[in-house]
Formats: structure tokens, C-alpha cells, sequence
């Protein structure tokens, strides 16, 4: 079962490349990083998805509804969090989400019922009578995440949620989105480009690079990969690394650690193994080719490693 599907996404501006390439992937319940570098086709995405550019090519169903066709019902659906600031001037806190709450189709009195109550949620109970231009940047964000909930919706949208917040008023907006997924039973699709927060939330992430899919990975099969081995030898690489060719085992260099184990009269590299090698494979091909490892450790990967990797950025290990 998937909260979003996309068959063949491809979503162009003019002249220019496509933003969105051939995208076919699909975003499964709970909560869900969207990775990628800056240009990757994030933001387009989440667009089409909500039917703010309707004009691809391809298919998209949100919640089991087509994305052209559906796009009022899936509003009803659906919260946003946009990563710009969205408000009309001279409005409260108060009066701008209980608005909104009536643009989903709520009556006025239980739009502003639940306005009061997310406006509260997200910590700005003492600013609700505040216009909004006055907010700080970190109440700005919780008040948009309050415009995304106040209709209740099943999915909702994060378009960089954290951006401009400090240590402590991230980690306050992170407690916000789990309770969001483990409490209130929220599917949420979150598109970022800070790692470290989206590892202690997400649940899959989904890999974008120059509008083209790299890839859908549940977050716990891709920290605890023990398929990378960190190695430092002594005696020759070379010999080393034609012996685990024989048996499957590719030998790359460690560039991270290179100049450690180079003081130290060794070389550092990383060895890929594949199903069903283990790391007694290494210590008898390292015996048979005469060298000796002095250390070889599982590669401890945080999300940022794995992103890196997986984009090919030279110098990632």
C-alpha cells in the first residue's frame, strides 16, 4: 500500500532540462524523508503532487486519487507546509488559520475550534492574537505547520520544515512531526536537505539527484548495512585486492582515513562485500597474499555517509 504513487513523472520549464525525469516511485505510510541536493526536483515534486503544477507528463495518485483529476478532494486530504513564508498581511495567528481552516471546507466555528487547538499544539498558545509579520522566524514555522493540520488531514507535506529554526527550536519541531506519525497516525512526505534530522524521524527516505529516482530505502536496512568493512593493511594492496577479486570482494580506497593509516606505515581502504562473504573471507585472502590487516572494523555509516554514497560525491566513503 502507498500514500503516493508516480508512474513516469516528468515535469519541464520551457526550454530548459526537465526538473523531473521518467520518475516512478511510490511513498509508503508513515514518515518519509525526501533527499536530494539542492536542484534535485524536490520542490517540483511536491508541486505536482499537489496539483500546483498540473501541467506533466505522467500519472500521480495521492491517497488512491488521480492528482489532475481529484485535486479538490485530495486538498481535503492533504496538509502543506510550504518552505516560504505564506500569509496575508495584517492578519493573527488565530484569524489566518481559522481562514484557512474554512478554505478546506470547515464550518467558521469548528475552523476556529481547531485553530485555536493546533495554534496550541505547536507551542503558540501565548501568540494567537499576534499578527503574524511580527512572529520570529521559528514561531513562522510552527504557524505554517499549524495551517497544515487545522483540517485534519491524513498526509501532510513538509517542504523543508526545520529551515532558519536553532538547535532547540529543531529539536522541539522534531518532536512535533514524530508525535505527528506515532501518536496521531499522520503520513508524512518530508522533503529536506538536513540528514541528521530526517534520520531521527524517518521511517524510508527517497533519493532524488537531478530529477531522476536513485532509490527508496527503509531507514533501519540502510544504517545498519554490514556490507562495508573498514581495512588497514600492512604488506601489498595490490596482491590483496586481486586475491578478493577471485572470490567477489571489490577493494576501494578509504579516503577518509588514508592519511591516518598512512602515519602509521599502513593503508586504509574499504572493502565491498557481497551476500554471503563475511569478514573471515578477508583474513584468508589477506593470509594467502601475504599481508597483514592491523584493523578492520563495519563501516558505521550516519544518513549523511549513505546520501553521499549514493550519489557518487567523490570523497564519500
Amino acid at each position: 500500500m502507498s500514500v503516493v504513487s508516480l508512474v513516469n513523472l516528468t515535469k519541464s520549464y520551457g526550454g530548459r532540462p526537465p526538473a523531473l525525469r521518467d520518475v516512478t516511485l511510490e511513498v509508503p505510510p508513515g514518515v518519509t524523508g525526501l533527499l536530494g541536493p539542492n536542484g534535485a526536483g524536490k520542490s517540483t515534486l511536491l508541486q505536482c503532487v499537489l496539483g500546483l503544477l498540473p501541467d506533466y507528463d505522467g500519472e500521480v495518485t495521492v491517497l488512491g486519487l488521480d492528482a489532475r483529476r481529484d485535486r479538490q478532494a485530495i486538498r481535503r486530504r492533504v496538509g502543506f507546509m510550504p518552505e516560504s513564508d505564506a500569509y496575508l498581511p495584517g492578519m493573527t495567528g488565530i484569524r489566518a488559520v481559522r481562514y484557512l481552516g474554512q478554505l478546506s471546507g470547515m464550518p467558521r466555528s469548528e475552523a476556529l475550534r481547531r485553530a485555536h487547538e493546533m495554534l496550541y499544539h505547536v507551542g503558540l498558545g501565548e501568540a494567537i492574537y499576534r499578527q503574524v509579520k511580527e512572529y520570529s522566524t521559528g514561531m513562522r514555522q510552527r504557524f505554517k505547520l499549524a495551517t497544515a493540520l487545522v483540517h485534519d488531514p491524513d498526509l501532510v507535506f513538509l517542504d523543508e520544515p526545520l529551515s532558519g529554526l536553532d538547535p532547540a527550536g529543531r529539536t522541539e519541531l522534531l518532536e512535533l512531526i514524530r508525535d505527528l506519525a506515532t501518536v496521531h497516525g499522520k503520513h508524512i512526505l518530508w522533503s529536506s536537505h538536513i540528514l541528521p534530522d530526517v534520520e531521527k524521524v524517518a521511517d524510508h527516505v527517497i533519493v532524488l539527484d537531478k530529477g531522476k529516482f536513485h532509490g527508496r530505502f527503509r531507514m533501519e536496512e540502510l544504517l545498519s548495512d554490514a556490507s562495508r568493512v573498514r581495512v588497514e593493511l600492512e604488506g601489498d594492496a595490490d596482491a590483496f585486492r586481486a586475491g578478493l577479486a577471485d572470490v567477489g570482494i571489490t577493494l576501494g580506497p578509504d579516503a577518509v582515513h588514508e592519511a591516518e593509516a598512512r602515519a602509521a606505515g599502513r593503508s586504509a581502504w574499504i572493502a565491498e562485500l557481497p551476500p554471503g562473504r563475511t569478514g573471515a573471507d578477508l583474513l584468508r585472502t589477506a593470509h594467502g597474499a601475504g599481508v597483514r590487516i592491523r584493523r578492520m572494523l563495519p563501516v558505521a555509516e550516519n544518513l549523511q555517509d549513505v546520501f553521499l554514497r549514493l550519489l557518487g560525491t567523490p570523497g564519500s566513503r
